[in-house]
Parts: C-alpha cells; structure tokens; sequence
C-alpha cells in the first residue's frame, strides 16, 4: 500500500483534471465534434466558458452550480465525473503507486465511465473508446497488466464472440436486434484488458443490474419492449470484476469444481 500524502495529492489534482476531460467526451463525441479543439460553450447560452470557471470542483462550487452568464443549472454530472476520476486516480496511486499498472487501469475505469454515460444518454458506444481499448488491453498484457498476452487475445475474441452469438440468438428467436455492435465492440475491450477468465463473470455481473432494471422498468409501467442500453451495465460489471476479480474467479471456479 503506498501511502504517500504528496503522492495523492497529485493523484487526485491529475484524476480531477483528467475528468474534466472526460467531461468533453461525454458531451462531444456522441455529437463528433472535436474532443482537441475548440472552446467550451454553455449548453444554454452558448456562451464561452472561461479558463477560471473551468476548474475542476472549484468552479462548480464557486459558480453554485450555474452558467456566470445566463445563470442557467450546470448539470451535476460535471462534479460527478471529476469527482470520481480523482478518487479512482487516489485509490489506484494509493494501492500501486506510480506506476504503469496504475495507470492502465485509470484509463481502463475511465473508459468504462465514459462510456455508461455516454451509452445510457444516446445508447451509442463510440468505435473509438472500444476499439481503442481493444488496442490498450493488448498493449497493456504486454506492458504492466496482470494478464497474459494470450489471454487478452482470446479474452477481447471471447468476449465480442459471446455477445455476437447471444444478439444473433435473440434475433432469431424474438425477429428483433437484442445486442448492438457497440455492445459486441465493448466486451471485446473487456475481454482484452480483463482477460478470457473473466468474460463469464462480467456477462453475469451486467444481466444482474439489466434484470434489476428491467424490473424497475415495469414496475413503472414501462413495456418489457423498452430498450436497454446494455452496455451502461457491461462497463461497470468490468469495473466490479476489475476490482473484485481474483474473488469472482475463485468463487465460480470453485464452485464448478468442488
């Protein structure tokens, strides 16, 4: 356990800049526009935002929560986001220290937030951020993960494999699409950063919070035909995995063997 103030302070002012970034991309990519370029605007007035109201946290606070020019609400998913980028950035620094296993599985989390955001406002996951990860993952087994470069192979073919069957298998009996591609892109991410051992746990994880939704669902009233953005509960199962993996895979294996 690394447990360095100075070190965490840093942590949580890069994790806290960091989200601030994470923010464009919630908001910018489900539009393509620019996540580099370009000013940030109020969603309202249009107006820009300057450098000192863009301050991770203290802005927020400083402005109450409200555009300075037309005093319209900041939705407070802006302090949400950078607030757990800073302590996903503590919390790793804290057990890892400075390291690059540290920082591949910030970029893992932060992925993984951005798009259950991103998926459950547009029910869109950008190729980008999935297939992007792909890439990482793989990098990642070679580089600092504690998987095996195989493994994140056959993990990121596992994982899009399994959902591309499920989706197909549900298309044909229900005459309807049940799993997007986004979906498939986005277990074949998590497959490779994972690895092929935890795909089952993931899947299992995900239609656990789907079930719980659906019957949240209709308890509404809301037709059993509503869609679900699957993959806003994909992205944080892989996070529980992540987390609480070694666990998992002793668990089911256990059980299955005993």
């Amino acid at each position: 356990m690394f447990s360095d103030p100075y070190a965490h302070a840093i942590a949580l002012i890069a994790g806290l800049l960091v989200g601030s970034f994470l923010n464009v991309l919630i908001v910018r990519l489900p539009r393509n526009e620019s996540v580099v370029g370009g000013r940030s605007r109020c969603t309202t007035c249009r107006k820009t935002i300057a450098w000192y109201d863009n301050i991770p946290v203290i802005s927020f606070i400083a402005l109450k929560g409200r555009c300075r020019h037309c005093r319209s609400p900041i939705s407070i998913r802006y302090l949400i986001v950078e607030l757990i980028s800073g302590g996903i950035a503590v919390a790793l620094v804290a057990h890892f220290g400075f390291s690059l296993l540290a920082l591949w599985m910030y970029v893992f989390l932060a992925i993984l937030l951005v798009i259950t955001l991103v998926d459950w406002s547009h029910q869109i996951i950008p190729d980008v951020l999935s297939l992007g990860g792909i890439v990482l993952g793989w990098t990642g087994a070679v580089v600092c993960l504690p998987v095996s470069l195989p493994d994140s192979l056959i993990g990121a073919f596992a994982g899009g494999g399994v959902l591309y069957g499920v989706g197909k298998v549900y298309k044909i009996i229900r005459k309807a699409e049940g799993m997007g591609g986004g979906d498939v892109k986005l277990m074949g991410m998590i497959g490779a950063f994972l690895g092929w051992q935890m795909v089952f746990p993931v899947l299992l994880i995900a239609s656990f919070f789907g079930a719980a939704y659906g019957i949240y669902l209709l308890i509404r009233g809301e037709s059993s035909q509503t869609p679900v953005a699957f993959g806003s509960f994909l992205a944080p199962a892989a996070a529980v995995v992540l987390i609480f993996g070694a666990e998992l895979w002793r668990g089911y294996m256990g059980f299955f063997l005993r």
